[in-house]
């Protein structure tokens, strides 16, 4: 398998770079607050935000979105590695004769197990399957920004068009630097490594009518510096000294030396062919343009006749949350899907597929807090479900709100219309998507007899 990397950047053409150049990376946005973190850092320095030279700004915020993704990994780890309870593996396919029940599964008894089923502990379930902390080493998290400096000046993104103008018309005619930092952090053994690439730019005297011509395009918008250099900016652009990725947003010739920092070599980052990157999303062309192929993504062909999601399996986190009083179980955490998603429409558990090295655990855990911001620090993993179908399985990581903590679920990302609690016993009621609703009877009572077991929640 080779070494993972993960982008800390929804920037389309990042992604663009290095999957032209072999590398599928995963897309984990930071959600940095960019503006509130300059500020942060002028602040603690007793400086105005202005005298941050573009080439510190960029390298300080590089690091700090990479570190926003390693933290989020971290969390699941730590969760991953507080989890207790019962895995419960079921094999249908051996026990219907090749094909899938056609009745829902009964609540699992862990005194008498249907045929070809399971159960073990947890904690030696992950001791077998170790996921991310067995990794020696990667994956790798990239964090990028980039900043253009002009007669001293330093420029981000405009956000809005009459920001953009001006620029635009600052720079016409003009050279300036196109600064862009990268930050690589090795999650397996906290390593980091950090360079700026710059690159001079040289404008042509564009006039006013192509400033505005160009600002209809939106292209200007949202990229540093007010222009890109492989978009309708190009054109505008009279000559580049220095890399020219860089000017994009990301240096490949720099990437490529703070991997050998790490003793990776390049190709081992290469996991995409010719033929994959002919299609953004090979495996779901309605899907929304910035909703790109990542690893993992894919369909597998089941000997059950179904095309299942997730080349390395799939999972999710079904969450409950308990009466503090009682500890009964009231509330559950589904996520309604879009329309242009599997089964769209309908509501089930967030989930997805697991990364290229994650385990099912830590693909639930990180699938959950990116598709619906539960955070792992604020629930309890309390036992899991696999169904394994032998080249491919979905496991159900069960899990209740912690004491003294609220989990807000919402819609962060495109594959969600909404993410609320709905009342326990309002579930069946709604329109559920077809494995969700198949396994709902035995999730739920496996959820109320664990619930039972233990003591009623009492805040830490």
């Amino acid at each position: 398998m080779t070494i993972p990397l993960i982008l800390a950047s929804k920037s389309r053409p990042r992604r663009d770079i290095l999957f032209s150049a072999g590398i599928c990376p995963t897309i984990r946005v930071s959600q940095v607050d960019e503006v509130a973190a300059v500020a942060d850092l002028a602040a603690r320095e007793g400086i105005s935000i202005e005298e941050i030279p573009a080439e510190r700004r960029v390298l300080f915020l590089s690091g700090v979105k990479a570190r926003a993704v390693a933290d989020v990994y971290h969390n699941v780890r730590e969760s991953s590695l507080q989890a207790h309870g019962q895995r419960v593996t079921v094999h249908p396919l051996e026990a219907n004769g090749g094909t899938l029940p056609s009745e829902p599964a009964a609540p699992i008894d862990p005194q008498h197990l249907p045929k070809a089923a399971s159960i073990e502990p947890l904690t030696e379930a992950l001791d077998e399957d170790k996921g991310l902390e067995g990794l020696k080493k990667g994956p790798f998290i990239l964090g990028c920004d980039s900043m253009f400096d002009l007669d001293g000046v330093a420029y981000g993104k405009p956000h809005d068009v009459a920001t953009a103008r001006e620029r635009l018309k600052r720079m016409r005619g003009k050279r300036g630097v196109l600064w862009t930092g990268h930050t690589l952090i090795d999650l397996a053994t906290g390593q980091q490594e950090r360079a700026v690439s710059m690159a001079q730019v040289t404008f042509s005297d564009f006039s006013d009518e192509e400033i505005e011509r160009y600002l209809d395009t939106g292209e200007p918008l949202e990229v540093a510096g007010s222009f890109t250099l492989e978009g309708f900016g190009g054109a505008f652009i009279e000559s580049v000294s220095g890399d020219p990725h860089g000017v994009i947003g990301l240096s490949l010739p720099l990437l490529r030396k703070l991997f050998q920092r790490f003793d990776v070599s390049w190709p081992d980052l290469w996991n995409t062919t010719r033929a994959q990157q002919r299609s953004v999303n090979p495996d779901n062309p309605s899907a929304p343009l910035d909703n790109v192929h990542q690893p993992g993504d894919g369909w597998v062909d089941c000997a059950c006749g179904h095309r299942h999601w997730g080349l390395n399996g799939a999972s999710g986190v079904l969450l409950a949350r308990r009466n503090p009083q009682t500890g009964t179980v009231t509330d559950i955490v589904l996520q309604h899907r879009s329309a242009w998603s599997a089964e769209g429409g309908t509501w089930g558990n967030p989930g997805g597929a697991s990364a290229d090295g994650e385990n099912a655990l830590e693909g639930a855990l990180r699938e959950s807090f990116e598709e619906a911001n539960i955070n792992p620090e604020d629930i309890d993993v309390v036992g899991s479900y696999k169904e394994d179908h032998g080249p491919w399985s979905y496991t159900t990581v069960f899990a209740f709100e912690k004491p003294g903590h609220a989990v807000n679920p919402r819609a962060n990302d495109d594959e969600s219309t909404e993410v609320q609690w709905v009342p326990f016993e309002k579930v069946a009621s709604y329109n559920l998507m077809g494995s969700f609703k198949k396994d709902w009877e035995m999730a739920a009572a496996w959820l109320q007899e664990v619930s039972a077991s233990m003591a009623a929640p009492k805040a830490e």
